[in-house]
């Protein structure tokens, strides 16, 4: 399949035409219209520093339905014991930015780069993008952001500098989404460590069936308010 390249015209080719491995389009921008009409096509960003920016729509999807997140033995122990605070949406650049600057177990690179934060907090700013905030003695030591559009929640990064805070994180995101009926949660690609947390893969086909039925909802946005008594 050929590689797309985009032009300022606000249009993005059908995901099914992408490569055998989600490569779908190059170029563009990352402004808050191209960014909002790739997330409703089941596209989304991701390249490295030197790229021009690389459009995905990959196939299979990984996803996480919240009603099947698992909470293992130790999660929950760790939970019951409060050891973390969890808020959602109190520092967002703060979040973004420790997700940019997290160590990864492969290269010493990110590829979120600052145009990048700067586009993901104008999101947060319009209320479509969120964070759940993980907190140990006043320090912030673990979370994760995406993008929500209708009963959708694109996951995009975590961090976690802390044993298990971006797990306590994402388990209380997982109950947030399902206590307001969202449909499903986007992890894009697929890590053991999400499938470990019940995340599995689906056909890039029935992935847009289910997102094209759940953009048909409205909008969560604005400031996302948490869970009382989940610390």
């Amino acid at each position: 399949m050929p590689v797309f390249k985009l032009t300022d015209k606000l249009v993005f080719p059908p995901p099914h035409l992408a490569t055998k491995e989600g490569l779908l389009a190059i170029g563009g921008d990352l402004s808050r219209k191209r960014l909002l009409l790739a997330y409703q096509m089941g596209i989304f960003p991701w390249y490295s520093k030197g790229d021009p920016i690389l459009w995905w729509s990959t196939d299979p999807r990984l996803v996480l339905y919240p009603g099947e997140f698992h909470t293992s033995r130790s999660l929950k122990r760790i939970i019951r014991k409060q050891i973390f605070k969890i808020t959602m949406d109190n520092v967002f650049d703060r979040v973004i930015f420790a997700c940019a600057n997290s160590p990864r177990k492969t290269g010493t690179g990110t590829w979120i780069r600052p145009e990048m934060i700067e586009a993901y907090c104008d999101l947060f700013n319009a209320g479509y993008a969120h964070s759940v905030e993980a907190w140990y003695e006043e320090n912030l030591v673990g979370g994760l952001y995406g993008v929500s559009i209708g009963g959708c929640f694109f996951g995009e990064s975590m961090f976690s500098n802390k044993s298990n805070a971006s797990k306590v994180c994402l388990a209380y995101l997982a109950i947030f989404l399902r206590n307001h009926s969202f449909d499903l949660l986007d992890c894009q690609v697929k890590t053991d460590h999400l499938v470990s947390l019940g995340a599995r893969e689906i056909p890039r086909k029935d992935f847009l069936k289910q997102l094209y039925k759940s953009l048909r909802r409205k909008t969560f946005k604005g400031k996302w308010i948490g869970l009382e008594g989940f610390r």
